[in-house]
């Protein structure tokens, strides 16, 4: 039974990771490609640039000057938490960790990663961006809180990367 609960978190995560903290390979650089807004495309008929570009765009006048960067670093947050999620379950899976174990290692993980992210909700200087990543930051909180964070993780966690993806940018 605990076998599989670690299978089903860790196929989640890769999910995540997959479709929302996707990096287009680029090891380096792991940010969503920010809107055609940003671009200098169309809205409505995106170029190829668009679908490239990370989130490091020179900011516009409406913008603060860190933007870029916060997003930047909280879309790093999350795919590093990620990644380091699949790694405690795949190492649950192999010490045959009960699912309260497996449980108690995600929330230790769940917390730090809150943390993190709200660090830089603090370095944030747009307030919109600020109640954003606060509010990331609480949501992984919830789910550290949750009697299963596992999962909270396939049904609530896979919505933070497309939501950072679409609404943190300059």
């Amino acid at each position: 039974m605990h076998r599989s609960s670690a299978t089903v978190l860790t196929l989640t995560v890769l999910t995540v990771l997959a479709a929302g903290c996707s990096d287009g390979g680029n090891d380096t650089e792991a940010a969503p490609s920010p809107p055609a807004s940003v671009t200098g495309a169309p809205a409505e008929e995106p170029t190829p640039d668009a679908v490239t570009t990370t989130a490091t765009a020179t900011p516009t006048a409406g913008s603060a000057a860190n933007t870029a960067q916060v997003c930047r670093a909280v879309d790093q947050l999350i795919i590093d938490g990620s990644r380091q999620i699949v790694a405690d379950s795949t190492d649950a899976t192999r010490q045959e960790l009960t699912p309260e174990q497996l449980n108690d290692k995600l929330k230790g993980r769940l917390n730090r990663l809150a943390d993190d992210v709200r660090e830089q909700a603090r370095r944030a200087r747009d307030a919109r961006i600020k109640k954003l990543v606060n509010e990331t930051a609480a949501r992984i909180e919830d789910g550290a809180a949750a009697k299963s964070p596992a999962s909270w993780m396939g049904s609530d966690f896979v919505d933070i990367p497309p939501r950072l993806t679409r609404d943190c940018h300059v």
